[in-house]
């Protein structure tokens, strides 16, 4: 292992006083148990742009839990299949132990180089990508995962129509899996909650998707028969408002995800004496198996499905690179823009101050930063 001294320092894209700086940290070595991972390519989510916007109070000053790695150091009793120059996705929940959230409470990918430590090493959660999609494509790997949850939570109703609430990337993502990963035919609808956003689903279209513009309560036109699940990919904000606009969705079996955050307190008085931030947290990280699901009755007397997740499991993970790499076509125009860290700053400073998605002239949907990895030495292994 190399000393301490002798590691450089690497840039890191550092929150400080309400904005964002380019800034030199310096390297630590991995203690053992831990491992240190150079970034390729890291990506920006929705819940990154609410801490820079100051909604979040999560406390890492390095933000980020999207993209592609490679390992560059390890520790001693770190597994060999994690040998420097591995490339590896990070899953950025550990479902038993809080201390580690990536991006949130512990420093994430924008830098370039992260310690990932031990307590989530040893729970396995850095993937080994044996092949990796595209590199600006890994930034889509952890929110693909993501909608591979919540798929896999709605089709347990067996939907005919489904309904996602939200012109994001997580929306974005789900209609065009939702063709792949449901089992027959499903009548997909798309509502954004920007005239922006449904601009630019209408220049990219995804393919067999109803595009719709809501706002608060949102109207939609009449359902098929059958069941219908509802996938709310909104900001924390915007959740209640979406969630009483699906409760009225069709008049038959009805599941929702409740797949953005809830400010705190959460409540709705279609649901009366329903905790929602207690039934969004009832799945994690891919557990319970089988899922948690909240058999609720609306203030009319309808039955409801009700769910909620948070993190992804490993396998959610492997299935979306893997979904990345057979069809990259299929999702390569979500990541709009590709910048180096000095760029991003400033796109990131901006979207801390204005609600606007527009950078460049195009709606954000997906930044992507790459970084030029400080290049691994011989001797940062065992």
């Amino acid at each position: 292992m190399r000393a301490a001294e002798d590691i450089p320092n690497h840039q890191a894209i550092v929150r400080e006083a309400g904005r964002v700086g380019l800034r030199l940290r310096h390297s630590q070595p991995p203690a053992p148990g831990e491992l240190v991972v150079v970034t390729q390519v890291a990506g920006l989510c929705g819940t990154d742009i609410q801490m820079l916007r100051g909604l979040r109070d999560d406390p890492s000053p390095v933000i980020g839990h999207e993209g592609i790695a490679h390992v560059v150091a390890v520790g001693a009793g770190v597994p060999d299949s994690l040998r420097p120059g591995t490339a590896v996705v990070i899953n950025p929940t550990h479902r038993s132990d809080s201390s580690f959230l990536l991006g949130h409470n512990v420093d994430g990918l924008l830098q370039e180089r992260t310690c990932i430590p031990a307590t989530a090493v040893r729970a396995g959660l850095v993937v080994p990508l044996d092949r990796p999609p595209e590199a600006v494509l890994g930034t889509l790997i952890e929110p693909l995962a993501a909608v591979r949850y919540s798929l896999g939570l709605l089709a347990t109703g067996s939907p005919r129509t489904l309904v996602v609430y939200g012109d994001g990337t997580i929306g974005q993502l789900a209609v065009r899996a939702a063709r792949r990963w449901f089992k027959g035919e499903v009548r997909t609808l798309l509502v954004h909650h920007t005239r922006e956003g449904l601009e630019w689903s209408t220049r990219h279209p995804p393919e067999g998707t109803e595009l719709l513009l809501g706002g608060d309560h949102a109207e939609l036109p009449p359902l098929d028969e059958g069941p219908v699940a509802a996938l709310l990919a909104t900001p924390r904000d915007g959740t209640r408002n979406a969630l009483e606009s699906a409760l009225r969705l069709g008049k038959g079996e009805l599941t929702i995800d409740m797949f953005g955050g809830l400010p705190p307190d959460a409540a709705t008085p279609l649901l009366p004496g329903v905790d929602l931030t207690a039934v969004r947290a009832a799945n994690c990280a891919g557990h319970p198996v089988p899922a948690a699901f909240a058999e609720v009755r609306t203030a009319e007397g309808r039955s409801v499905r009700l769910t909620g997740h948070r993190g992804v499991g490993n396998e959610h993970l492997t299935a979306a690179a893997a979904e990345l790499r057979r069809d990259p076509a299929l999702y390569h125009d979500l990541v709009t823009h590709v910048v180096g860290p000095r760029e991003a700053v400033q796109i990131m400073n901006g979207l801390s101050v204005s609600r606007r998605r527009t950078v460049a002239g195009t709606r954000l949907i997906k930044l992507a930063v790459r970084f030029a990895p400080v290049p691994p030495s011989p001797r940062e292994s065992q």
